[in-house]
């Protein structure tokens, strides 16, 4: 069987994007429903030297984004500035989920011999083909964020269940 690098990499991201977005959504209703400004969640952690929420939120996004880019050989887009506000994480996953959409298919599905080099924050470079990239470093970066995310939200008595980590397929 023969998976498309688009399909490994847009085709992931987006739609469990869109279910990171859900869960912030049900963290927000939760908080409604228990009588609590949302924005605590934002600043809840697993571990003391863990991400936050918002900051795995915002991790999820970077990673999807950045990895596309390079496959697509495109400048990522210029995500919105890392607030911890519901309002502004959503922008943020939309703008991501915007970006991953107009990526030129072709384009992502050429990549997987080609050298990528992946730059950290630190500044440092990960060299990669695009296929090395994907499945030994984005993808698994950003589902360690997504389901991050969602183990905080559960830890904090949000009523989740996996199906809202999976999404509507």
């Amino acid at each position: 069987m023969t998976i498309s690098m688009h399909d490994a990499s847009v085709g992931v991201f987006v739609p469990h994007l869109a279910s990171l977005s859900g869960l912030l959504d049900k963290g927000a209703a939760s908080a409604e429903t228990r009588k609590f400004d949302p924005a605590v969640l934002l600043g809840m952690r697993l571990a003391p030297n863990m991400y936050d929420l918002a900051q795995q939120v915002g991790e999820a996004c970077r990673h999807a984004v950045i990895a596309s880019a390079l496959l697509a050989r495109r400048e990522p887009v210029g995500l919105p500035a890392l607030e911890h506000d519901l309002p502004g994480l959503q922008a943020r996953i939309a703008t991501a989920i915007e970006f991953l959409e107009s990526l030129p298919r072709a384009e992502i599905d050429a990549a997987g011999d080609r050298d990528v080099v992946f730059k950290l924050k630190s500044g440092a470079e990960l060299p990669f083909t695009g296929r090395s990239l994907l499945l030994t470093f984005s993808v698994p970066q950003f589902f360690f964020h997504v389901t991050t995310a969602y183990d905080i939200l559960r830890h904090a008595g949000v009523d989740l269940v996996k199906k809202d980590f999976l999404g509507r397929r």
